[in-house]
C-alpha cells in the first residue's frame, strides 16, 4: 500500500467538500480523525476563509501589475527587473521582490534565464605586435562615467545565416553609446562605431578617457589604432583569451541575446530593426539593480545632476558611492567630490591639466599608445 503525504490545507478542502454533500453521513468529528487532523484546526481553516478569498484576490490584482511590466516593449524581466519597473511608474508602486518571485511562481511567470557556458573563449586573434597593455585590470567602475569604454563584436544568427554588432558601451554607466550593425566582418564597420562614438559623445570625452577591447584583429589592425589616436583615446586589451577581462560588454551581449526574439526576421533590415528598438530599450528603460534601481541614461544624469528621480529613498548599498541618502527628488549634496569632478569633466566643465595627482591615478599609457598620459586629479571611486 503507498501512502500519500497531504499537506494539511488539501485536507480541510476534501472535509468541506464531503460535509457539502446531501448524501454525506459522517459527522465532521469522523472525518477529521480519517484525515488525521484536529476538528480545532478544521474549523480555524472555515473562519479565515473570508480572508483568504481577500488575499487571493489581492495576489491577482498585484499579478496584474507583474504582467504588464513583464511584458513592457515585449522584452522578458525577472523580478528584479518587473520591481525597478514598478518604481518607474506614475505613481511608483513599491512592490517586495520576495512577493513578486511568489506571485510569478504561483501563476507559472518565468523568465529565460541564460545558461554559463564555461567553455567559452575569445581566443579570435593572433598575439602580434599591435597587442595594447591591459591598463583597466578589470576596474570596470572604479573612474567614473566616460572614463572606460568597452567595445566588443557578436555575431548574431537570424534566418540561416549571420549579421555582427559592434558596440561602445560606458563601464560606469552601462550606456551603449555607440554601435553598429552589419552585414559584412570587415573592419570598416568596427571604425564606424568610432566614429559615430566621437560624433555623438566627443564632448564627454578627454585625454585620459581608455577604449577597451579583446585581441581581435578588428582592434589590432593599424586603421583602428590610429582612429584612437587621432581621437586622443587610449587603447587596452584583455588578456588573450580571458573573457573575464571584458566581461561587462560579454554579459551586455548575454542579455541582449537572452531578450531580443529573431524567429521571424528574414532580413537583415528586420535584424537591425529589432536591435534598434533593443538598444533604445536598453538605455532608457531597462533598470539596473546595481545602478540604484536606473536605466543607464538615468544613472548618467543622476552623475551629472546628483537629482534621484524616484520618488524612494536611494538603495543602502550605494550610498557608499553617493554619500548619506537624501530626501528623493532633491539634489545630494553629499554627492562623492571624486565623482562630482569626474561628472564636471564630462560635461566640459572642467579641463584636464597636467598638475599632479596626490590620490593616484589611471595606469600611464606605455611607449607608443594613443592618448596622453597625464595623470588624473582626483581619487579612485571605491
Amino acid at each position: 500500500m503507498i501512502y500519500v503525504d497531504i499537506p494539511p490545507k488539501q485536507k480541510y478542502l476534501i472535509i468541506q467538500e464531503m460535509t457539502r454533500r446531501d448524501n454525506n453521513l459522517l459527522s465532521i468529528t469522523v472525518l477529521c480523525d480519517i484525515a488525521g487532523v484536529s476538528r480545532s484546526g478544521y474549523y480555524r481553516w472555515c473562519a479565515e476563509e473570508p480572508k483568504r478569498i481577500q488575499r487571493e484576490a489581492k495576489d491577482k490584482a498585484d499579478f496584474e501589475l507583474i504582467l504588464e511590466a513583464y511584458q513592457h516593449r515585449g522584452y522578458a524581466k525577472g523580478a528584479r527587473g518587473i520591481y525597478m519597473h514598478l518604481l518607474h511608474k506614475k505613481p511608483a508602486v513599491v512592490m517586495n521582490v520576495k512577493k513578486i518571485r511568489r506571485l510569478m511562481a504561483k501563476y507559472g511567470l518565468f523568465c529565460p534565464i541564460r545558461n554559463a557556458n564555461p567553455y567559452r573563449r575569445m581566443a579570435k586573434a593572433l598575439k602580434t605586435s599591435n597587442v595594447a597593455e591591459n591598463l583597466v585590470n578589470r576596474e570596470f567602475e572604479a573612474y567614473g562615467p566616460r572614463m572606460i569604454l568597452l567595445t566588443d563584436i557578436s555575431y548574431i544568427p537570424y534566418n540561416g545565416t549571420f549579421c555582427y554588432l559592434s558596440v561602445i558601451t560606458d563601464a560606469f554607466t552601462k550606456q551603449a553609446l555607440a554601435y553598429v550593425v552589419s552585414e559584412s566582418l570587415e573592419v570598416d564597420f568596427v571604425l564606424e562605431t568610432v566614429n559615430t562614438l566621437i560624433r555623438n559623445h566627443g564632448i564627454s570625452l578627454h585625454a585620459e578617457t581608455i577604449v577597451h577591447s579583446d585581441q581581435g584583429v578588428h582592434y589590432t589592425s593599424y586603421k583602428f589604432i590610429q582612429i584612437l589616436k587621432d581621437a586622443n583615446l587610449r587603447q587596452s586589451m584583455s588578456r588573450r583569451g580571458n573573457c573575464w577581462d571584458n566581461a561587462p560588454q560579454e554579459s551586455f551581449f548575454g542579455h541582449m541575446k537572452d531578450e531580443i526574439d529573431l524567429k521571424e526576421c528574414e532580413t537583415f533590415e528586420q535584424v537591425k530593426a529589432v536591435i534598434d528598438d533593443w538598444i533604445d530599450y536598453y538605455n532608457r528603460e531597462r533598470y539596473v539593480w546595481d545602478l540604484a534601481y536606473l536605466s543607464p541614461d538615468e544613472y548618467y544624469q543622476f552623475c551629472l545632476t546628483g537629482v534621484y528621480p524616484l520618488n524612494v529613498p536611494i538603495p543602502k548599498r550605494c550610498q557608499a558611492t553617493w554619500g548619506s541618502a537624501p530626501n528623493p527628488g532633491r539634489e545630494l549634496s553629499s554627492l562623492h567630490p571624486s565623482l562630482r569632478y569626474r561628472c564636471a569633466i564630462a560635461e566640459g566643465k572642467i579641463r584636464l591639466g597636467k598638475r599632479s595627482n596626490p590620490y593616484g591615478s589611471l595606469p600611464a599609457n606605455p611607449a607608443g599608445r594613443s592618448g596622453r598620459s597625464s595623470p588624473l586629479p582626483y581619487p579612485p571611486c571605491r
